[in-house]
């Protein structure tokens, strides 16, 4: 067994490389940029939206209050009508990434402290750079990746943004992984 707080070089260094890839996959390789769509004329639709106010958060349309509420006549038309949407609304204003930077940083950490414990309660000092590597590439790739199907699942998200997001997990796992081999104490 290998104590978290004796990984925390591998946490951090497997942090700012995760980090520094991200900003080379969404800033550099642009595969990235068709992950959204806009809307048909965008300006009308803002427009529309705009005499509403509509606060920062997630929304659906139509709202059912209950499951009950599912079953009503009057929510099975609008569902059969349409518009059906689900999607978030942010605060208005200029693009502040630090703070989303930030929060990827603190989150990327986080999943590297979860793989130094998984790992380090399932392997000894010494353990074989390939033994590392593939326990924490499993735990690294569950924590960026497997949830992301969720939204497939239940918001019917795209399947190939989600996909091109579950490669972009597996990068950051392997250099987790990579980072922990490295550094694994003997």
């Amino acid at each position: 067994m290998v104590p978290v707080l004796s990984l925390g070089l591998p946490v951090l260094l497997s942090a700012i490389f995760v980090f520094l890839a991200s900003s080379v996959i969404h800033m550099v390789l642009g595969y990235h940029a068709t992950d959204l769509r806009a809307l048909p004329d965008e300006d009308g639709v803002a427009e529309a939206l705009s005499k509403f106010s509509i606060p920062p958060g997630d929304y659906c349309l139509p709202k059912a209050g209950s499951m009950a509420a599912m079953k009503d006549p009057a929510f099975v038309a609008k569902m059969a009508k349409g518009p059906v949407f689900m999607g978030t609304f942010l605060q208005p204003g200029p693009v502040n990434m630090g703070p989303s930077l930030l929060k990827w940083f603190v989150y990327c950490v986080v999943v590297s402290a979860f793989a130094a414990y998984v790992t380090g309660r399932s392997l000894g000092p010494g353990a074989t750079y390939m033994a590392v590597f593939g326990t924490c590439a499993t735990v690294a790739f569950l924590s960026y990746s497997l949830a992301l199907w969720q939204g497939v699942i239940w918001y019917q998200r795209s399947v190939s943004t989600t996909i091109k997001q579950n490669f972009d997990g597996l990068v950051y796992a392997l250099l987790t992984a990579g980072t922990f081999g490295w550094l694994w104490p003997n």
